[in-house]
């Protein structure tokens, strides 16, 4: 396995800690702590507790990630249609 390799998995954010950061559980039941990815930041992307998302890991620890994508849950809104206009 090279350096450079990294694991994708799929889990489901269980508690929304300080600081960007989110405990939560892969589909293998292990619990991590993972932190949001820049582009999720930038664009900001909001994810609260139960949304399904998905985690980059590095082979060599094990206990944190990043989280990289949020899905898409029905009955959220779309682009453009915000529940307020902001000016």
């Amino acid at each position: 396995m090279a350096k450079e390799d990294l694991l994708v998995l799929d889990g489901l954010i269980d508690e929304v800690l300080p600081d960007g950061r989110f405990r939560v559980r892969l589909e293998n039941e292990h619990k991590i702590i993972a932190y949001t990815a820049g582009k999720m930041r930038r664009f900001r992307i909001r994810t609260v507790v139960g949304d399904r998302v998905q985690v980059e890991m590095t082979p060599y620890d094990l206990e944190k990630g990043r989280l990289i994508f949020r899905e898409r849950t029905p009955g959220m809104a779309g682009p453009g249609q915000r529940k307020g206009a902001r000016r």
